[in-house]
């Protein structure tokens, strides 16, 4: 499986103004992080010295420890690896050049002003890559940072550098370094920018320049000492900056055995991407450990190709921008996962619905007034009247519940609307009586309408033999239902309310023309495997107390169209999941198809994984098959689709979030499962 970066965030035990000793600790974690396959590692900020020196950055004998200790990194850096270190670099000013220069490992800058910069150093077995000074400079509280450094150059145009001299590279004649505002790219095209501690918590951060640069990872290399409900806003710090700027975050913080006179640091470690937190150190207060988290470079593309708001700040933001060099790296980092090894992210079953109890009801009950406070918006347009078509399932229900729901917002009675159950061949008892028991304990106004008499006319009005039950014997009694439902909206003053939800819009299942159709649809924007959470959640709301134990006991009823008999029994013969495929599966792939549009062999792989020990990996190749041969070839369903409420990031009406020629080839994605 390909396209993930796997970066190690390493926090070692410091010894604070010890860099040879720093610099053993800094090889032991190298060596870790390759042995798990990282292909970056990112240490603290100052690391090779420790943060906290306070005046002994002024002594030569600890910088010039540090060049030394820069080298024999290099010198030990296993191949393949990218390590990103934090120490202080000393320039000597002179003419404005951009560059490190390193002659027999001299430890003279000459591309700023005379002064010390606190400083992310990039190093490979190479060589050291580039130097990024810190552009922020903290100085007040507990921080005296403008005491010993001076701020770098990120964020000001031509103020140390020039574009043209910050060009040079590593690899020229004069063995110089890039230094100030750099964007590192490895031979595959990942890239990476860096920024130091404060620079995040500056109201325009670097990392904000450098992802509209063309950064698809933010390296963070900090030291913030821990206070009361620091841990939780610097969480939301990261999460939502990586969310803004639609990339991967990597925090790495200096541990506790940083701590000293009066502060106290935590070593905490954070993992972003896209404002999803994948990795994060357990311990409150921790030192001497070392995390890996993959970061999805497909899917960062995938939500920057799709923001228009992105590509214009890039545009608007060019003065910015053009001042950022790459830096090429010798080696590729993307992971290439062998068949065995499974990529570090957490990796939900049902990625539609939140893993947590309280955050799930909390969703669920936000879903529910989205439904209800959307369908009152057109019942304010249309008159405050709806037919609805209730089958005794899961989705009739939630359509029906949202209703309820409306009527109560608006103040109007329930018996405003009309629930209409239409029993035909394919009816068990249970369903139909749970279609009346919920009907009557919802209080609307309640019908019955048995269609199978006028069903059979139709079919022998078509000369189809009604023993032949293929597709045409189904869908001549989905088309009944929906013509009566519309001639009783007529007749009632009202509009057919849709029932259909978005697994269903995506697969395809629906019949055209009838449960296709309607004058609003309130479920569209909710998947299959969401809408049961959501009923659930409606069945614990207090204004359907009555009707809580029929809710439940529809829950517990499998899921099916109910168009063919039922079995001796009389219980349902026709299950869905049977004919279509299991829905958290198409779930799992339509959320991946469109929200990332990954391509089919990594949806299959993450599928793989997610559903290990549930399918098989033949099961799940089938079925993945079946949800693009029905995606693709039933696109004309969609394109005349009803309005329907929005619910979330991903939704398929043509006049909005998803458009697609109803007649696009899928050859493509076919040979890619296949």
């Amino acid at each position: 499986m390909e396209g993930f970066v796997r970066i190690a965030s390493a926090v070692p035990h410091v010894h604070i103004g010890n860099v040879k000793a720093n610099v053993g600790e800094h090889i032991k974690m190298m060596k870790m992080a390759a042995e798990k396959n990282a292909k970056v590692v990112v240490f603290p900020e100052l690391s090779l010295t420790g943060y906290t020196c306070a005046d002994l950055f002024f002594q030569k004998t600890l910088l010039d420890e540090v060049i030394l200790g820069l080298s024999e990194l290099c010198a030990n850096c296993p191949e393949g690896l990218v390590v990103t270190v934090g120490a202080p670099i000393r320039t000597t000013g002179g003419n404005v050049s951009g560059t490190l220069t390193m002659p027999g490992l001299d430890s003279y800058v000459s591309g700023a002003a005379p002064g010390l910069y606190n400083c992310a150093v990039v190093l490979t077995g190479a060589g050291i890559a580039g130097i990024v000074p810190k552009t922020y400079l903290p100085n007040t509280s507990e921080f005296y940072e403008k005491r010993w450094f001076e701020s770098g150059p990120v964020l000001s145009v031509g103020r140390h550098a020039t574009p043209e001299i910050l060009k040079t590279t590593q690899n020229s004649d004069k063995g110089e370094v890039p230094f100030g505002s750099l964007i590192f790219r490895s031979r595959d095209g990942v890239s990476f920018g860096i920024e130091l501690c404060e620079d995040l918590w500056s109201p325009l951060p670097p990392s904000t320049v450098l992802s509209l640069a063309g950064a698809d990872v933010i390296l963070n290399l900090s030291a913030s000492n821990e206070l009361i409900a620091k841990r939780e806003y610097r969480r939301e710090l990261v999460s939502q900056q990586s969310a803004r700027c639609l990339c991967g975050y990597v925090y790495v913080s200096a541990g506790k055995n940083e701590s000293t006179t009066d502060l106290v640091f935590s070593g905490h470690c954070l993992t972003a991407s896209c404002g999803r937190i994948i990795k994060e150190n357990e311990n409150y207060i921790d030192d001497d450990y070392l995390i890996t988290g993959d970061i999805d470079i497909d899917g960062i593309r995938a939500d920057r190709l799709k923001s228009s708001s992105f590509r214009d700040a890039a545009l608007l933001n060019s003065r910015l921008t053009e001042n950022t060099v790459t830096v090429s790296l010798p080696d590729e980092i993307s992971l290439a996962l062998q068949d065995s090894e499974k990529p570090q992210i957490n990796i939900h079953r049902h990625p539609f619905i939140p893993e947590n109890d309280e955050l799930r009801k909390m969703r669920c009950a936000q879903i529910f007034d989205l439904q209800a406070n959307a369908l009152v918006k057109r019942l304010n347009v249309t008159g405050g009247k709806l037919v609805v078509g209730i089958s005794g399932g899961l989705d009739s229900t939630l359509a029906l519940l949202a209703a309820c729901k409306a009527m109560d917002i608006m103040g109007l009675p329930r018996t405003n609307i009309l629930g209409v159950t239409m029993p035909c061949f394919g009816t068990t008892d249970r369903t139909h009586n749970n279609a009346w028991e919920l009907m009557e304990k919802l209080g609307v106004t309640a019908k019955e309408v048995n269609i199978k008499n006028a069903v059979r006319v139709h079919l022998q009005d078509i000369g189809h033999d009604e023993s032949d039950h293929s597709v045409t014997y189904e869908n001549a009694q989905a088309r009944e239902r929906t013509q009566i439902l519309m001639d009783l909206a007529n007749d009632f003053g009202g509009i057919v309310l849709g029932t259909g939800d978005l697994s269903e819009i995506a697969l395809g299942w629906c019949t055209y023309n009838a449960d296709h159709m309607s004058m609003y649809g309130v479920n569209s924007g909710v998947p299959k495997t969401l809408v049961r959470w959501v009923v659930k959640t409606a069945s614990d709301l207090p204004e359907f107390i009555d009707a809580r134990a029929v809710l439940l006991d529809i829950l517990d009823t499998p899921i099916s169209p109910e168009l063919l008999p039922p079995d001796k029994d009389g219980n349902i013969l026709q299950q869905t999941e049977d004919l279509v495929g299991p829905y958290e599966l198409h779930d799992f792939f339509l959320y991946y198809a469109i929200r990332y549009g990954y391509r089919p062999e990594k949806i299959f792989g993450l599928a793989c994984i997610a559903f290990e020990g549930a399918y098989d990996e033949g099961t799940i190749r089938k079925w993945l098959v079946n949800f693009y041969r029905r995606f693709f070839t039933q696109q004309f369903k969609r394109s005349c689709m009803p309005d329907g409420v929005k619910i979330g990031s991903i939704a398929l009406s043509p006049r909005g979030d998803f458009r697609m020629p109803s007649d696009a080839e899928s050859a493509a994605w076919y040979s890619a499962v296949q």
